[in-house]
């Protein structure tokens, strides 16, 4: 049997991803500050821990783990990343993380490690136009992303290289972009475009109002959390080492997946464009090496994806609502 450890396990991603593991008869250790917040955890084993602490990652590295998963980071959507309120936490918290981990693993000879790097590293000069942002892996230098988050994200990707350079250590990065489903934040600041229009779009009446930051034509791409989980395993099995883009390249405007959702809920809503943090202008998954070195493409189309997560969030709502009057 495959042994792995999940790091972020309690998070949207990691939680989905040990899901996955164990349908494919793998023993799983999660660790995490939390547990999973909509559904009971499938690892085998769950640590509750801080791996900013590196006594802490060495702890949940006390047995051989064929496979590491460091998913682990301080992170949300656009009002968490991009107002500058978050930035000391954000770099501070992630780059301790791994940091930490690495050397963990390093130190315990775990070899094979994959990290979760994102689409944010990406130069904001190269995304300035929403109909043809640039995104190929090898655009990323001269660096220039948009947040700290994506800095630190370009920090870790240059960590991680090191070691298997200097240490020959087994690693796996994948630059995510705009991973969304059932089960992610939608309601407590960290939720991302698709979960907070749903959750608008499902608490508005019909013919009423939601709020968008910006004018909505920026442009993004989203990929649902079934397909990126399948990538992320053809990656684990192939020799690629990455960085390599995980996403969709169903570029959509931000008006666009608004009413693509009211769309989904039969409603007819009025968009009111108010200021906010944004990002780039315009971002989108470039799927060529992904498609040359994996033979993989997104095969499920945004708004079966968008629907699933919508009728998910109106579920959350309706019980909320209720717990009101228990």
């Amino acid at each position: 049997m495959v042994n792995a450890l999940v790091c972020g396990a309690g998070g949207f991603i990691g939680s989905n991803l040990v899901k996955q593991l164990k349908k494919e008869g793998y023993w799983v250790r999660g660790i995490d500050l939390k547990h999973p917040e909509f559904s009971k955890t499938k690892a085998d084993d769950f640590v509750i821990g801080d791996l900013r602490n590196p006594d802490i990652c060495r702890h949940v590295l006390d047995q051989p783990f064929d496979e590491v998963y460091q998913l682990a980071a301080d992170m949300g959507g656009a009002g968490y990343v991009f107002t500058g309120d978050n930035d000391a936490d954000i770099m501070h918290n992630s780059a301790l993380i791994n940091l930490n981990m690495l050397e963990a693993c390093y130190q315990r000879d775990m070899k094979k490690i994959f990290y979760s790097s994102s689409a944010c590293i990406y130069p904001k000069y190269n995304q300035t136009d929403p109909d043809n942002p640039k995104t190929a892996e090898n655009s990323a230098y001269p660096a220039y992303p948009d947040s700290e988050y994506g800095w630190e994200k370009l920090f870790s990707e240059r960590l991680y290289l090191s070691f298997h350079r200097n240490h020959n250590m087994d690693i796996r990065i994948a630059r995510f972009h705009n991973i969304f489903g059932p089960e992610g934040s939608w309601n407590d600041g960290r939720e991302k475009a698709p979960a907070a229009f749903c959750r608008k779009v499902a608490e508005a009446p019909d013919g009423g109002e939601i709020k968008m930051w910006g004018d909505g034509k920026q442009t993004r791409s989203f990929l649902y959390i079934d397909e990126c989980l399948e990538t992320v395993m053809r990656l684990m099995k192939s020799n690629i080492i990455g960085p390599i883009n995980i996403g969709s390249e169903e570029m959509v405007t931000i008006n666009g997946l608004a009413e693509m959702v009211m769309n989904i809920a039969g409603k007819k809503l009025r968009i009111k464009h108010i200021p906010g943090p944004l990002g780039v202008r315009g971002r989108n998954s470039d799927n060529q090496l992904i498609r040359d070195k994996l033979g993989w493409e997104p095969k499920y189309p945004l708004r079966e994806g968008l629907k699933k997560t919508y009728l998910w969030i109106k579920k959350q709502i309706k019980k909320g609502k209720n717990k009101e009057y228990e």
